[in-house]
């Protein structure tokens, strides 16, 4: 569970401007948003229901790829 104490800057009517974190929550959030980002690629991607390969094969043909050029 991803857990932030943020601090606001709020100005002389007390509108919040802008938000303070530590520099431990703001990379725990960036982490959070990598993984977030894995599964909504990976459930775009599942329903494309385009054909597939083993991951064996995927890396041979990336570094065939790779080499030719």
């Amino acid at each position: 569970m991803l857990t932030i104490n943020p601090k606001y800057i709020t100005d002389q009517k007390g509108k919040k401007l802008s938000v303070v974190l530590s520099i431990e929550e703001f990379e725990s959030m960036l982490e959070h948003l990598e993984e977030l980002e894995d599964v909504r690629l990976y459930d775009q991607v599942k329903e494309s229901n385009e054909p597939s390969i083993p991951i064996d094969e995927a890396f041979e043909l990336i570094e065939s790829l790779r080499k030719g050029r």
